[in-house]
């Protein structure tokens, strides 16, 4: 592995399970959106955020009741839509606050983000999580506040995670060369994108200790990748 000069990590089966996304905060939000959008239609951010997901499905004259079937839909196809992800933020900044869970994060992960971090190793996440959510999630672990160990986050705002050019973008945010980042994910497809804008990368097997054969070194734990 080439010189690192910084590393980008994605959230679900890489450094967290997938099951707590899934069983825990997908059913919490779909609970809780539509009395959300209720309590806080005459905000801002829920007026936009209807709006852009009201646009993504080519909906012009839907009701607000229309446009929250939709939504309750989409947690149920776990769709990546930008703004449904942004209106989950903020329903499970609540739950954050509240105490009603805390985010699942793999023993392995907290101890090597320090010392990635401690040896001056720029961090940074991107997940199809929105940003205020990713935030939430580490500051609120069941490690303790992981938050100050990175030092940028990156959403779908930036562009789909299958995209080569959503790795140069982020590239260029964070002003290293994309030779120098290293990015790690459990999705293949995510990786090729990665390494076809030059990024390297490395393919986290939480549950499959033995991939396919893969132009990606495979790991199954954070403490095995050397950088």
């Amino acid at each position: 592995m080439s010189a690192i000069h910084a590393i980008v990590t994605d959230i679900e089966g890489t450094t967290s399970s997938i099951d707590f996304v899934h069983d825990i905060l997908f059913p919490y939000a779909r609970e809780r959106l539509p009395a959300y959008v209720e309590t806080h239609i005459d905000t801002a951010p829920v007026q936009h955020w209807l709006s852009e997901a009201a646009r993504e499905a080519g909906l012009v004259e839907a009701s607000r009741h229309d446009v929250v079937d939709l939504l309750l839909r989409w947690i149920d196809e776990d769709r990546k839509s930008t703004a449904l992800k942004a209106l989950q933020g903020m329903i499970w900044k609540d739950g954050y606050e509240a105490g009603d869970y805390r985010a699942h994060v793999y023993p392995d992960v907290p101890t090597v983000l320090a010392s990635w971090h401690a040896a001056g190793i720029p961090l940074y996440v991107y997940s199809s999580g929105s940003v205020p959510a990713q935030k939430l999630f580490f500051r609120y672990s069941q490690a303790g506040d992981l938050s100050p160990l990175f030092s940028g986050y990156f959403d779908t705002t930036t562009g789909p995670k299958r995209e080569a050019a959503s790795y140069a973008a982020i590239a260029q945010a964070i002003g290293k060369e994309p030779s120098g980042i290293l990015f790690l994910s459990d999705i293949e497809q995510e990786l090729d994108a990665a390494r076809a804008a030059g990024l390297q990368t490395a393919w986290l097997l939480r549950k499959d200790p033995k991939p396919a054969q893969s132009a990606h070194p495979a790991f199954a734990r954070f403490d095995e990748i050397v950088v």
